[in-house]
Order: structure tokens, then C-alpha cells, then sequence
């Protein structure tokens, strides 16, 4: 019986790897346009750190995280997610000390022992960025405005941003008291996970994903009426600074993430095209993380979006269709001296970047001339002993069927020029 891979994991093969390298790609750019830097961080931490920074009442401690023991019974998880970690590092490697705010950015591998569903598996990359230092409701504004960039870039539509404001911790600790009393006369309507957050963080009550719990809260007070004159004030200025760059959002109390560390603004771009996994990107202030890793108090916001849901909305929207994997030129070959040429030329070709494929299989030339048109070459050229001898070739267009004469001798210059003219 054949090895299958893990429930919740993904090949990534073709035109899928392509997409992948494309937001990739497109990713790293945006970040060096605003100045961030690029963080790689293990894939596993001690699961101290998730506890402390992400939080002991979420569903990503209590449920989801891979946990192990290495041979010393030291805990470790594979991480969940990338902010904890990137914050972890930021401490460790002495980055507080450093001219503020410091800005950096990653693309990792990360794991959640969850149900797998469309947009959501056991094992996925994530992109987030991080701004550490400071305090500013600019930089709330930057860092929303860097995930705003990142989505036009990648020709995403009818996205939209939705903000709140938990406000700080006197101003979650009031509000958490007022939704309390609300839940408390709800608590028979509510599941069973929803009945221990109650007790424990009842903001993340409102964070549930169970219809009838949804159904239940239905008129929540709204956390903007707990915040204090200051949190009002950073909020309004958030939206005033997104107001001046012209990106469009929406005002949703209801917005309240599901990890423990956010303070203040927290934001998520939704879509409602890839069904209820909507939410393409979320972020937030959490000025608590930093000291919770061991550090000073320190103002941080931040985001993350998860690349496989990219991938799925572009997919969605069409915007995937331009990528391609298809040579540029196949160069088919008719006896040794022939063979020996293609291989030349391919190589030389592949030095100067251009698509080259040529025969290794053995084939015979209607073969090779199948197989050129089976995977898309744009361009086909055939060379045998005659060919050689006349120092004269012809390159065919597959597309249009044009057919140009080209001296072999200086083929590589020729053809790069040709290719070049057709795209």
C-alpha cells in the first residue's frame, strides 16, 4: 500500500509552487518598498512561549498546538503561528537595544492540529510582518496600510477591511466586566467551549464560530463604549491616518481576534468568496508581548495572513490564470552530431535565463515533436547533420506557425532575441 501524506497537508506541484513563488515574490518586494526586514525563526520553540504570549485560554493552546518532549522532557511545539516567536527573537537577540521602531518580516511553515477544511489544514505557511517601538497610531496605520498594498499587488478584489479597538488593559478589564453580565444571562444558549471562556476570558466568547453562540450574542455591548479618552483618541487617529492614504475600512466592534496578546487596534481583511474561512489577513496592537518574552515594555503591532487562503481567493477570482510553466524553446535533435548540438545551445540558453528544454529521453524525432507540443513550448527548432552543415536553421512559432531562418552559429543571440520580441 502506497504512503499517502498527512491528513491536512499539501503538495505543492506546478502551477500551485508558481502561485506560491508569485506571492512570495510579491511579499518581499512590498516589505523592502516600506523597510522591513526578513526574520527566519525555528520551526519548533519551547511551549512556554505560546502559553505566556499567545495566551493559555485560546483555542490554539488548549486545542490545537503540536506538543512533544524532547529526550531532556523539555516541552516544545511546533509553532502555531509566527508573531510569538518573531517577538521571542527580537528579545533574545538583543533588538530592544537597537534604533526604534524595528520592522520585520517572515514566511514560515506553521502547524495547527485542527479540522481540515478549505483554507485551513494541520500544516501552512503564514506571512507576517511586525513593527516594534512604537506606540503611535501611525504605525497602526502603516502596518495596516503595508497588508492593503500587499493584496492590491497581488490583483485581489472586493476585499474588505474592518477595524476595533480593544482598547488597554484597564479598558478590556472594564469591558470584560460589562460583557460578563450580559453572557451570564445567555450562558444556557452557548456551548460548551463558550461556557468555559466565560469564566475565564469572556472576550473570547464573541469570538466563536457556532451559529447558535452567534445567534445568542446578538446585541453584545459594544468594547468602544469601555474605552477611556486616550484609547479613544489612538483609534480615531488610526483612522484618520487610513483616511489620508486613502484606504477604505469599516468600524466592526465585533472584530476582537482570537489570541490573548492584542491591545488596542485590531483589524482583519475579509472576503466573502472563500467561504467561511473569510478572513485573509488579521492583525493588531499587543504593546504587552514584548514584556511577556522577557523584554521591557514596548509598544509592537503587527499581522499575518495565511498564504494558502491567498491562494485560494486568487483562485477564486481568476487572477491565477496568467501563470504559466512552459518552456520557452524545445530543441529537437536528429543523430549524434545533432544531440550533442541541442545540448550545447540549451545550455547556453539556460545560462542566459531562457526556458530551454531538449531530448533525454532517446526519442525519435516525431516523438520529441509530440512532446514539445505536449508541454507548450512557444518556440521549436530541429537540428541534424544538414543543418550543421549549412550553418542555417529554422525556428518555428507553435502559437502563430511562423517559421524564421537563424544562422546556427549564432543561434543563442537570435533566439533570445526572438523570445524576447514575443513576450
Amino acid at each position: 500500500m502506497a504512503v499517502k501524506k498527512p491528513r491536512g497537508t499539501n503538495d505543492f506541484l506546478g502551477k500551485n509552487v508558481l502561485l506560491l513563488e508569485q506571492i512570495e515574490e510579491t511579499v518581499r518586494k512590498v516589505c523592502k518598498s516600506f523597510g522591513i526586514g526578513e526574520i527566519r525563526t525555528p520551526m519548533f520553540e519551547y511551549t512556554e512561549l505560546f502559553a505566556r504570549g499567545v495566551g493559555e485560554t485560546t483555542d490554539i493552546v488548549q486545542k490545537e498546538m503540536f506538543t512533544f518532549e524532547d529526550r531532556g522532557g523539555r516541552s516544545l511545539t511546533l509553532k502555531p503561528e509566527g508573531t510569538a516567536g518573531a517577538a521571542r527573537a527580537f528579545v533574545e537577540n538583543g533588538l530592544i537595544s537597537d534604533a526604534q521602531p524595528t520592522k520585520l518580516f517572515y514566511i514560515t511553515p506553521c502547524f495547527r492540529n485542527e479540522r481540515p477544511q478549505a483554507g485551513r489544514y494541520k500544516q501552512f505557511h503564514q506571512f507576517g510582518a511586525e513593527m516594534y517601538g512604537a506606540y503611535d497610531a501611525k504605525a497602526d496605520a502603516e502596518i495596516i496600510s503595508l497588508a492593503h498594498t500587499i493584496l492590491n499587488e497581488l490583483g485581489l478584489k472586493n476585499i474588505t477591511l474592518r477595524i476595533n479597538s480593544l482598547g488597554c488593559n484597564e479598558c478590556r478589564k472594564r469591558y470584560n466586566d460589562t460583557l460578563k453580565t450580559f453572557i451570564s444571562k445567555r450562558l444556557d444558549c452557548l456551548c460548551e467551549d463558550c461556557k468555559q471562556r466565560y469564566e475565564k476570558n469572556p472576550l473570547r466568547v464573541l469570538d466563536c464560530k457556532n451559529e447558535n453562540c452567534k445567534k445568542a450574542l446578538s446585541g453584545a455591548p459594544s468594547v468602544l463604549d469601555s474605552l477611556d479618552d486616550e484609547c479613544k483618541t489612538h483609534f480615531q487617529k488610526v483612522q484618520e491616518y487610513l483616511t489620508v492614504m486613502g484606504i477604505p475600512f469599516e468600524v466592526d466592534s465585533s472584530i476582537v481576534r482570537g489570541l490573548d496578546y492584542y491591545t488596542k487596534t485590531v483589524f482583519e481583511f475579509v472576503s466573502d468568496q472563500i467561504g467561511s474561512q473569510g478572513t485573509v489577513c488579521g492583525g493588531g496592537r499587543y504593546d504587552n508581548l514584548i514584556k511577556e518574552c522577557g523584554g521591557s515594555a514596548m509598544g509592537a503591532v503587527g499581522f499575518a495572513m495565511g498564504l494558502e487562503r491567498i491562494m485560494l481567493l486568487k483562485q477564486a477570482q481568476g487572477s491565477d490564470d496568467q501563470i504559466e510553466d512552459t518552456p520557452d524553446i524545445f530543441i529537437a535533435s536528429i543523430g549524434e552530431q545533432g544531440e550533442k548540438k541541442a545540448v550545447s545551445i540549451g545550455y547556453s540558453l539556460r545560462l542566459k535565463g531562457i526556458k530551454a528544454e531538449y531530448d533525454t529521453m532517446g526519442r525519435s524525432l516525431k516523438a520529441q515533436m509530440k512532446y514539445a507540443d505536449k508541454i507548450g513550448a512557444k518556440f521549436n527548432i530541429c537540428i541534424g547533420d544538414d543543418d550543421i552543415a549549412s550553418d542555417c536553421v529554422t525556428v518555428k512559432n507553435m502559437e502563430s506557425g511562423e517559421k524564421t531562418s537563424m544562422k546556427l552559429s549564432n543561434i543563442t543571440e537570435e533566439i533570445i532575441k526572438t523570445i524576447k520580441e514575443n513576450k
